[in-house]
């Protein structure tokens, strides 16, 4: 299972219409979606599990893709700097 950073989400997109996007290339199995807590609109930005070979496969296929005006950026999520944390 791997953790994919999107980036450059419009404002319009929903949780829904994100896990639509990536249906085609294999199943999604978590998608979190950052909103604006007063606004309920998209942040911009979200996280999402796929299995490994068709997370290579929708990154491959969506990223720099045009979504409404701006490119979505796909990514794989570091897993070693979201555990490292800082060191003093």
């Amino acid at each position: 299972m791997l953790t994919m950073i999107i980036r450059g989400l419009p404002k319009s997109m929903t949780q829904m219409t994100l896990e639509h996007l990536f249906t085609p290339h294999g199943r999604v199995f978590d998608v979190r979606l950052s909103k604006d807590l007063f606004s309920d609109e998209c942040k911009g930005f979200a996280q999402l599990k796929m299995e490994g070979h068709e997370a290579r496969a929708a990154i491959a296929a969506l990223d720099g893709s045009s979504q409404g005006d701006s490119y979505m950026r796909v990514s794989l999520l570091d897993e070693n700097k979201k555990r490292r944390g800082k060191r003093w």
